[in-house]
């Protein structure tokens, strides 16, 4: 739980290192609610400290609402109100005062103005007198159908029967997970990447383990080795703007993991949810291995997270498993949700996503204005971007202290496979924030963060 903890080695005050550490493994998921931490006096024996740092360190957690004291319990990982795991964010702060920066969101109406629109047609649809009927665990046809010609080019080649539709991609990912793999197997992923397939591999009873990357993605001989020792049943990638360090995987890269994965039969499940946002990205991996690859798309990246949208696209057999493991879980999704984004998709989504890119452009441009001058990684069309911290800023602290100047942004280890040190960096969504002048504001504050460096440490004296 608190094994091989290691405090920062930085000007800051013993307690707020300590708090610092903690609170980073609490983000990562490595301390869950309700796990309890060991006695004050075994964690001040551990690291050589005395006992009234630890006090110190843990009241500090208890301010913040990350520890809870209860008489007979001792100290435990306390709840989060939305009963989430902690720096597990999936819905945008109205709190008071806060510029959140934490999720992905839309950077413009555009999706609400094509559903108004949209609406009042609905009712006039061929398609509409089946929505009070229930429908096949991969989705109604029609819509399957909508699906596989969007994506003809990228996976499945217009093969309705490649599809299966499902409550957004997460929802996707989850029974994949339950059709191709049992428990005890190893899934392989970035050593940093998107949250939710760290809690269900936790879920699932599966081995997720980071293979660690380079400015360019996975890397390749990284990936190689990991196969040969750990003997993975899949790896998981999201190649086009990766979240959280928006990199896109270059021909050549995709080319060189397509190779080690077929050499090695593990299966690849491509989560490309950013794609559409991307400029000419790169051929996917379900077009470079069809029959080894599992393709996972959705609408809430390009269009909106609140339709619950997603699709995947797999061989034949696959999908068929897929399917049996959605009708397991949830029968079908709904055949409404399903109805608005097949008539979206048929009736210009192009044109959705082309506002989406305009705003994000002149977003990103705001980022680079105000923090170009630092390790940001981002790109033209990105929703989000990564900022790699300068010394001493810490994941946790920084993202805290962000907070307590009235930005969220999610720190690095929320993004972390494993207990390994990972590279202190936050997350900014850019499109999450309100207006184009929030945004502008979160990001000065956060620049005056930076700048300031140590003078700005929480607690430092």
């Amino acid at each position: 739980m608190l094994q091989d903890l290691r405090l920062a080695e930085d000007e800051s005050p013993v307690y707020r290192r300590l708090a610092d550490a903690i609170a980073e493994r609490i983000a990562a998921g490595t301390l869950a609610v309700g796990d309890r931490l060991p006695p004050q006096r075994e964690i001040a024996r551990a690291l050589g400290i005395n006992v009234t740092t630890v006090t110190r360190a843990l009241s500090t957690l208890q301010e913040q609402g990350l520890l809870e004291a209860r008489p007979g319990r001792g100290t435990t990982v306390a709840a989060r109100d939305a009963g989430e795991k902690p720096g597990f964010v999936s819905a945008p702060s109205d709190q008071s005062g806060i510029i959140d920066l934490s999720v992905n969101r839309p950077a413009t109406s555009a999706y609400l103005d094509a559903v108004a629109a949209l609406l009042p047609r609905l009712s006039k649809d061929r398609h509409y007198a089946a929505l009070q009927d229930y429908h096949p665990p991969e989705g109604p046809l029609w819509a399957r159908a909508a699906v596989a010609d969007w994506f003809k080019s990228v996976a499945g080649d217009g093969d309705p029967g490649r599809v299966v539709l499902a409550a957004g991609a997460q929802h996707g990912l989850d029974c994949v997970l339950g059709a191709v793999t049992r428990q005890g197997e190893v899934i392989l992923a970035d050593e940093v990447t998107y949250q939710g397939i760290n809690a269900l591999c936790r879920v699932h009873g599966l081995d997720l383990r980071g293979v660690a990357m380079d400015r360019g993605g996975m890397r390749p001989d990284a990936f190689e080795a990991a196969c040969a020792q750990l003997r993975p049943r899949a790896v998981f990638l999201v190649p086009t703007l990766h979240n959280p360090t928006t990199i896109t995987l270059s021909a050549e890269r995709r080319h060189e993991l397509a190779a080690v994965a077929r050499r090695h039969n593990v299966l690849i499940i491509e989560d490309d949810v950013y794609r559409p946002l991307a400029d000419d990205p790169p051929p996917s991996f379900a077009s470079l291995e069809p029959e080894l690859t599992i393709h996972l798309g959705a609408l809430s990246k390009c269009l909106a997270p609140g339709l619950r949208l997603g699709f995947v696209i797999a061989p034949r057999p696959i999908a068929g498993q897929v399917a049996a493991a959605l009708r397991i879980n949830c029968w079908s999704i709904s055949p409404l949700t399903a109805l608005i984004g097949a008539r979206l998709i048929e009736d210009g989504v192009a044109r959705i996503i082309e506002v989406q890119k305009q705003e994000l452009r002149q977003r990103q441009a705001i980022l680079s204005d105000i923090l170009g001058r630092f390790d940001i990684q981002s790109h033209p069309t990105s929703t989000h971007a990564w900022l790699r911290l300068p010394e001493p800023w810490r994941g946790a602290g920084f993202a805290r202290t962000c907070l307590e100047r009235g930005v969220a942004v999610l720190p690095g280890d929320a993004f972390a496979v494993g207990r390994e040190p990972v590279q202190h960096g936050v997350r900014i969504n850019v499109g999450a924030a309100r207006s184009q002048d929030d945004l502008r504001s979160a990001l000065t504050t956060m620049a005056e963060l930076l700048a300031a460096g140590h003078l700005q440490l929480p607690g430092f004296v």
